[in-house]
């Protein structure tokens, strides 16, 4: 078979039963038909399983579901799982459309008959043709759990190949988020404004990833995740050159909004890449690894931009084109090297191969079954989020903690450079150099998340099996105890310049960036093993709050670490820090009964 179609697909949550070792466990469905439990037992970025045997290339056993895109209207409560009432091929059928926000065609002729709305002519004096048989022979599907062209069994080099486009690709728009803190006090002096102002070039930005997830999780889902990267790349490159050739701030501003706006594509369909590529026991890892090109990349961006404004022969407008150029490498990585790893567009890719081939025009995906509704994607994206972000507990404090630690990320890019530039008197770029201690600090915070994987994974197998939200928590109470220590530990003896070393708020950092990945990676984990079904909504009410915290936060903190000094501007944020490590410890306690009690979550 030819190559057009060596890509695959699935929506966003779409999984192979296993990783094809045969560990997979099973229940028993209608028919003596079984489905595979292990994405409920082992990730938290599954939403269902994937099955190649079956007609739709799914199994029906719903267990977790992406944050984007996800209709949960389209759920009947018929079909939780262990469901008896529907066939295989039915409810598979009803999950894809839940998965990609849409309705099927035929939903939508029903609907048409109903109102009324003639049958477009043939045209040409044809008649219509005779209706099709049965269309089931008519589907494709994957060609059993070893087809080659499933991604879960794409050789290690092209997953790895895969996963460098990805992680450049995620890495370029943290980067840019955070390189233009060098370039405000240029700005600010350019155009005659305050540093607050000039500061809003970060806010929006960071707004715009809050915005940008409700365009491309949807459209990732209809159309694919390479031309979505793609476009998003080409927009990202070409609002950064707009940016460093503006010559009003206006200009500058809007710009630096589209730029984060357009380009926050990988935060929502990186992850789901890493979902298509790899299977239950290997994904968990690969998440560590994207949530820490997601963090790293804000911290090396101060210390290249600081050494760029540095030289006068380049200025601040170079730290944008540094950016836009990073960024346009990436698109020509995009266009020639990433495939398609979306499993339903395969199916699709697979479908206009076989039928080019074979000139029998009734063959087809299950993806081809289905539109996009505006509608449900206003619903579900902007109206569901807000309102389940304000009457659930779990996601509400939840995404309080995730929001203060990731405006806290933010803060840092003032509080660094105001202890080691203007305390310790170090030149713009080597101020940013103890940034690195943060770096490590996350490195090591990511290693200790894998190996509480692993924990979390013994544990739901001597649960046989069941979703254990709670046992998530104990590593985000690691992640609170370590981060308000390296926030105490940075703001006092960074306020002390002149009688302790700079290599002592340094280290502080290591903790800080251990509480960073310890809170951040289990925390979205938990939110998405407490709600499954509706863990779209659930995860996009918690990318509004975090968003908002984190463009919000560094318009105050210049004012505050001038104001309080940094010892007490650092006790406060560290006393707020310490009393939500109160949020996971209440939860393991009275976790499972708000789930219970709760409209939205799902108690297995």
């Amino acid at each position: 078979m030819s190559s057009s179609y060596n890509t695959t697909d699935s929506f966003h949550t779409a999984e192979p039963t296993s990783e094809h070792d045969g560990s997979s466990q099973t229940e028993n469905l209608p028919g003596d038909n079984t489905i595979s439990q292990d994405s409920e037992v082992k990730s938290s970025t599954s939403t269902l399983e994937h099955d190649p045997l079956s007609p739709d290339g799914y199994v029906t056993h719903p267990t977790k579901y992406e944050p984007q895109a996800v209709n949960e209207d389209d759920f009947p409560p018929d079909l939780e799982p262990n469901s008896r009432r529907e066939s295989i091929t039915e409810i598979s059928r009803e999950l894809s459309k839940v998965l990609t926000n849409a309705k099927s065609i035929e939903e939508r002729i029903k609907k048409q008959e109903e109102a009324g709305v003639p049958i477009p002519p043939m045209g040409g004096g044809k008649d219509y043709p005779p209706m099709l048989p049965d269309k089931e022979p008519y589907v494709v599907a994957f060609d059993g759990e070893d087809d080659p062209f499933h991604p879960h069994n794409w050789p290690l080099t092209t997953k790895v190949i895969q996963c460098a486009i990805i992680g450049v690709d995620t890495f370029c728009i943290a980067f840019g988020s955070a390189v233009f803190s060098e370039a405000v006090p240029q700005i600010a002096e350019k155009y005659h404004v305050a540093n607050v102002v000039a500061t809003l070039g970060i806010t929006l930005y960071v707004l715009g990833f809050a915005t940008g997830p409700v365009i491309w999780a949807p459209l990732s889902e209809l159309y694919g995740r390479r031309p979505v990267m793609l476009l998003s790349s080409i927009a990202f490159a070409s609002f950064n050159f707009a940016v460093a050739c503006s010559d009003r701030l206006e200009s500058i501003l809007i710009c630096r909004f589209f730029a984060g706006c357009l380009g926050a594509a990988p935060m929502v369909v990186a992850p789901a890449g890493f979902a298509d590529m790899f299977g239950n026991r290997t994904r968990g890892t690969a998440m560590v690894v994207f949530s820490m090109a997601v963090f790293v990349g804000p911290l090396l961006a101060p210390f290249i931009g600081g050494f760029t404004v540095a030289n006068s022969k380049l200025g601040w407008r170079w730290t944008e084109f540094i950016t836009a150029i990073i960024a346009s490498a990436n698109v020509v990585l995009v266009l020639l090297f990433q495939r398609e790893t979306h499993h339903p567009i395969l199916l699709v890719q697979k479908a206009r191969e076989i039928k080019r081939r074979t000139n029998n025009w009734g063959i087809h995906a299950p993806h081809d079954e289905f539109q996009l509704s505006v509608k449900e994607i206003v619903e579900n994206n902007l109206s569901r989020p807000l309102k389940m972000l304000f009457t659930e507990p779990i996601i509400f404090f939840v995404s309080l903690y995730n929001a203060f630690i990731y405006g806290m990320l933010y803060l840092f890019l003032t509080a660094y450079p105001f202890v080691f530039q203007e305390g310790y008197k170090m030149a713009p770029g080597v101020a940013e150099l103890p940034y690195f201690g943060m770096v490590v600090g996350e490195v090591i915070g990511g290693c200790f998340c894998i190996y509480r994987e692993k924990s979390y994974v013994r544990a739901l197998e001597a649960n046989k099996g069941k979703v254990i939200p709670e046992a998530r928590l104990p590593t985000i109470i690691w992640g609170g105890v370590a981060f308000p220590i390296g926030i105490l530990w940075f703001s006092w003896t960074g306020n002390y310049h002149k009688d302790i070393h700079w290599i002592v708020p340094t280290i502080s950092g290591i903790f800080t960036g251990f509480g960073l990945m310890g809170i951040f990676i289990p925390s979205m984990n938990y939110i998405i093993d407490s709600y499954l079904i509706f863990a779209a909504s659930a995860m996009a009410a918690n990318t509004f709050l975090r968003s908002s915290f984190g463009g919000v936060f560094p318009l105050f903190a210049s004012f505050m670490f001038k104001n309080m000094h940094t010892n007490w501007a650092g006790l406060l944020l560290g006393l707020f820090s310490i009393a939500l490590i109160a949020c996971p410890i209440l939860f393991v306690m009275y976790g499972k009964k708000l789930r219970q009690k709760s409209k939205y979550a799902f108690d297995l």
